[in-house]
């Protein structure tokens, strides 16, 4: 069987080495077509307000790379990440929360950022009151669409989410009282395994057990790719070029956040993303062949530009 076949994404056979820019296009393109049937439903109930600010939230673009995450951890251990199964369910309901999250972030009373992706966020697309119903209201269409199915194991997977969910908040809240402060090194560490680390985690593990019922040892792999992706976020936000990123840069410094790069220094985060992807990778060398697209992730987690 083929990548793509075992993928339960149509299209051409994989290339070796394996293209990531390739895959990510193929699930974003299945995720979009997913979510836009979630939005549409939406559409057909009131207020319409409402359901349209839905849609312009959840149809936004982005390289879906927690689904992505999600569906490469259930291939790795051979799991069905296909249509139908239970791995397509929790990686479109980690995508909801996920965007959530943005929605809420982006509020004057959180990061005040007014483009996203390119586009105005939704409290500038909208207003404010809007932006915070539409994050209230894909809190609850995740949980409705994961757990609309027989399968045991989604309540486990449920739980995940909602544990993400929290931990993410709570490094909001971390990350927004630390503001002007000096934090230690730990006390930085604690904020990104929280904010990001959680979702990007919960990703790894929740694949696997859309899988199998359990983690099956993939938890080490969530945490190092959870640290790797935020510090790769906090470098580009120091590094990156705005009209790539679709946002602004330089954020985090104006605002006097503390950041790993800020503390150790960007050559030093480098080294510390990169070694934090080599330890993900080690766990992931035993599973071969079908880990390929997970090892894959774990790399353009650290090398990505945007």
């Amino acid at each position: 069987m083929t990548h793509a076949a075992a993928s339960g994404i149509d299209s051409g056979p994989v290339t070796s080495p394996f293209d990531i820019e390739d895959y990510l296009r193929r699930v974003s393109g299945r995720v979009d077509g997913h979510l836009r049937r979630i939005a549409a439903d939406q559409k057909r109930q009131r207020p319409a307000r409402l359901a349209e600010a839905i849609e312009y939230a959840l149809l936004g673009g982005g390289k879906r790379l927690r689904p992505a995450l999600v569906l490469a951890s259930c291939e790795a251990l051979g799991g069905d990440p296909g249509d139908d199964g239970l791995a397509l369910r929790f990686a479109l309901a980690l995508e909801m929360i996920h965007t959530y999250s943005l929605v809420h972030d982006d509020l004057p009373a959180m990061d005040d950022d007014d483009l996203r992706r390119g586009r105005p966020t939704v409290h500038k697309a909208y207003d404010e009151a809007t932006a915070v119903l539409v994050g209230d209201g894909l809190q609850s269409l995740a949980f409705r669409h994961l757990l609309g199915t027989g399968d045991p194991r989604a309540a486990a997977l449920a739980a995940l989410l909602a544990d993400g969910a929290l931990r993410m908040v709570q490094g909001q809240a971390l990350d927004i009282g630390a503001e002007g402060r000096k934090l230690t090194e730990d006390e930085v560490l604690e904020l990104m395994a929280a904010k990001t680390g959680a979702l990007i985690s919960a990703a790894v593990v929740g694949g696997a057990i859309a899988a199998t019922g359990s983690p099956r040892g993939l938890e080490p792999v969530g945490r190092k790719l959870g640290l790797a992706f935020q510090i790769a976020d906090d470098l580009l936000d120091l590094t990156g070029d705005a009209a790539a990123l679709g946002k602004r840069v330089g954020k985090d410094q104006a605002a006097g956040k503390a950041t790993l790069p800020s503390l150790v220094g960007v050559d030093e985060a480098r080294r510390r993303a990169g070694a934090a992807c080599d330890e993900a990778l080690a766990v992931l060398a035993p599973l071969g062949a079908p880990a390929e697209a997970l090892r894959a992730l774990a790399r353009f987690v650290v090398t990505r530009k945007r």
